[in-house]
Formats: C-alpha cells, structure tokens, sequence
C-alpha cells in the first residue's frame, strides 16, 4: 500500500523531456516514429498508453531505448510513504548513517543524514539542493565561505555551488533535498 512499484507508469513526461532535450518538435518525432502528431501529444499528456511496439518506435525516434524512457518514467501514483527505520529496541541509531527519504526515479532526491558526515568530502551537483538541519548543528563551507547552521536553519544552494559540510553537534540530523541529477532544471552558468 502506497508503494509506487505497485502503480503503472506514466512514461510521457519522459518522453516530453527527452524530445525537448534533443530540441524535436512533436512533428519531427512524429516523421520519425511512423506514429501521429496527435497521438504522441496524448502519450506525452499520458491520455494514451502506447504499446509495446509504439514505445519502441517512440524510442528510435527519440534515439534512445523504451527501457530507458520506461526508466525514466514517472510512477502514476502519488503518494509513498517512506517509514522511519528504528531497530528492534525502538531507539535511532547512534551511528552515521544516511537514508532515502523518496524512493524511485523523481524529480526530486531527498536524504536525511544523522550524526557526523565526513567533511573532506565536497559535493557539487547540477541542480539546486536545500539543506534542512532538522536536529544538531553543522558548518558548511560554500564558495569559499564558512557558515555555521543550527536546528531549524536552512540553506539553498544553486546548481554548480561546491560545497562540503560536517556536524558539529552529537545526533545531528540533516535533511538534503534536491532536483534530480536527471532533471534539466539548471542551464550550465558559466563563472
């Protein structure tokens, strides 16, 4: 219950971003494809599901394969939960960990990580994250800065941004969210 691998998949919005990646028009993929400009409007609106065959002929068009859109599709669904993983003894974990906060392929990633993180590590992503200290303190440095976030602070880093952060508090908690590596949410800037 809730758990979108059950649900069917809406493969549109895949195919929507992967004609606009690719710079098509609806009747250019339509020429290719053998298959109506209307018809791929409906598939790319998920008010037709298309077959086996025309996926794979969407997929040719597209230059890539129906696994991969299929991949990239999203789950009809819209709710999943995401339960809290405590051991038998009821209690978190006192150990660094980090968990999946949104399971599958969507276009937003979060995590939440609990207790020390390791600082050496510097992260730089493509599209933009908010860090949430949920619990705890942590220092980040980001371009070349130093900020100091206590419970219930945030900050929002834009694509390309690099960054690393540790805790600086016991049972620190950090919640990270971000648009998805697969998403073209962020044009490249340049600096």
């Amino acid at each position: 219950m809730g758990d979108h691998k059950e649900q069917p998949l809406r493969v549109g919005a895949a195919v929507r971003r992967r004609r606009r990646a690719l710079n098509l028009t609806l009747a250019v993929v339509a020429g290719r494809s053998g298959l109506s400009v209307p018809f791929l409007s409906q598939i790319e609106n998920d008010r037709a599901r298309p077959s086996r065959s025309s996926l794979e002929k969407v997929a040719d068009a597209l230059r890539t394969t129906a696994v991969e859109l299929l991949a990239a599709a999203d789950p009809a669904c819209s709710v999943d939960v995401v339960r809290a993983e405590l051991p038998e003894s009821g209690e978190p974990e006192p150990a660094p960990r980090m968990r999946a906060l949104v399971r599958g392929h969507h276009q937003l990633h979060a995590s939440e990580f609990t207790g020390d993180h390791d600082a050496g590590r510097e992260f730089q992503h493509r599209n933009d994250e908010l860090m949430y200290v949920a619990d705890g303190a942590v220092e980040v440095e980001a371009e070349g800065r130093a900020y100091r976030l206590v419970r219930g602070d945030t900050m929002y880093l834009t694509g390309g941004v690099r960054h690393r952060w540790r805790a600086t508090v016991a049972d620190t908690r950090v919640i990270v969210v971000a648009v998805a590596e697969h998403i073209e949410a962020v044009q490249d800037r340049t600096r």
